[in-house]
């Protein structure tokens, strides 16, 4: 089971990545500072062989000083299963560019695009065949809900869905301090 389900769970650690040059009043170097820290959460896979499976997952995600975006590092877990996590992504022209884990010629994930639009990010994600997008969205400035969806024939179909807390109790960046 820790082989499919590494996979599917390789998408959500996509919402902490990013990493460019920038300045302080970049909307997106405030949307990933505002992601620095603790966070914590259960998910659940909503589609798919492993519909109905649900994990818990802890993340630690950095913002490097001068830069847009952030690392990833953590894991989740699914029973006595855990999987490691770690991203790194970078603005690349108007979008993103990244790998999670250790990308698609691994068994991770390769991130080809993506954008921020106030408290959301969207970033396209492929491994091999599968093509898909993960959506991060803040609610608040301690919760943060994502979303997976995969391509099936010519629709995007949601497979993860996962409500995530900051534990370390604060809140950074702009727009958490708005």
């Amino acid at each position: 089971m820790k082989r499919p389900l590494a996979s599917v769970l390789a998408a959500t650690g996509l919402v902490w990545m990013s990493l460019s040059p920038a300045n302080a009043s970049d909307p997106d170097k405030q949307f990933f500072d505002s992601l620095s820290g603790q966070w914590s959460g259960p998910g659940e896979i909503v589609a798919g062989k492993y519909k109905g499976t649900k994990f818990v997952c802890n993340f630690a995600g950095a913002s490097p000083q001068g830069k847009v975006g952030m690392s990833l590092d953590g894991g989740c877990r699914v029973g006595i299963f855990n999987q490691d996590m770690s991203a790194k992504i970078e603005k690349a022209g108007s979008g993103y560019r990244g790998q999670f884990l250790d990308g698609a010629k691994g068994k991770g994930l390769d991130v080809v695009g993506g954008t921020v639009k106030g408290k959301n990010v969207v970033f396209a994600i492929h491994r091999n065949e599968l093509t898909g997008a993960m959506r991060a969205k803040l609610s608040g400035q301690d919760t943060m809900t994502v979303t997976i969806s995969v391509h099936v024939n010519k629709e995007l179909v949601p497979v993860i869905g996962m409500q995530l807390k900051r534990i370390d109790g604060k809140s950074v960046g702009a727009i958490a301090q708005q």
